[in-house]
């Protein structure tokens, strides 16, 4: 948007794709509008890696980040998936100054940004803005906990199903541009066992898989399928912000 548009007006149009900016009262959203740009989420792109200086604030509209846990062998699991009703950065409004984890978009999109120094001062004049913040910390570590659990207790087939439903909940169509590899990554198993489960969600009409694309099928299957948490995440974003429109 130019730059010049009025800072409601600039809430309305993020708002419209990120649930954390659609959320905060428009005083104080007028406090980020003059520093809020948006940027071209290119997969692959590392936001930022473990202990790293936090510069920017991202609020994808669309696309998605994952953070993800790296090992010293240089294997890597997801921790916690970051789309729409999220962002990237959120303790530099506190005041923190380094990195917890790897960011890294793994569908590609748009979001808002801005510097780390200007979203600190937003939130030191802004008690809606720390508020927020601290509400959004706690889904994160919610999320985090809930993506340990899910790990360790449930099937790879389930969780595959969980994990489709939310990568497709940061895109806009039913066509996701996903690898085995790159899902075997995330959720921390084989490519092989990876290509075992999709091929059962694709035989029974669920998914369909080409080279570099998964396209959901049946979504009412998936979420009988999917395990507990993809309820039980969006539940407690719900919690923090409003529940998009249907």
């Amino acid at each position: 948007m130019p730059y010049g548009t009025p800072p409601l007006a600039r809430q309305l149009e993020h708002g419209r794709f990120n649930r954390f900016l659609a959320s905060l009262p428009p005083h104080d959203f007028s406090l980020l509008a003059p520093h809020l740009r948006t940027l071209a989420l290119e997969r692959g792109v590392m936001l930022h890696d473990v202990g790293e200086e936090i510069e920017h604030v991202y609020f994808p509209h669309t696309g998605m980040v994952s953070l993800v846990a790296v090992m010293r062998s240089g294997a890597t699991v997801e921790t916690a998936t970051i789309g729409r009703a999220g962002i990237i950065g959120a303790s530099a409004g506190l005041g923190a100054s380094t990195t917890m984890a790897r960011a890294v978009v793994q569908l590609p999109g748009t979001a808002a940004w801005l510097s780390a120094p200007h979203f600190h001062a937003a939130a030191v004049q802004s008690q809606a803005i720390r508020d927020l913040i601290v509400r959004y910390n706690d889904l994160l570590l919610a999320q985090v906990q809930q993506s340990v659990a899910c790990n360790a207790l449930h099937a790879l087939e389930a969780r595959l199903c969980r994990w489709l439903l939310q990568t497709q909940d940061c895109t806009d169509g039913n066509i996701i541009p996903l690898t085995q590899e790159f899902l075997g990554q995330m959720l921390g198993v084989r490519r092989t066992t990876v290509t075992i489960a999709a091929r059962l969600l694709q035989g029974a009409g669920l998914i369909r898989y080409r080279r570099g694309h998964i396209q959901i099928l049946d979504r009412a299957a998936l979420e009988e399928i999917a395990c507990e948490c993809y309820g039980v995440v969006g539940q407690n974003a719900n919690k923090v912000f409003p529940p998009p429109p249907r």
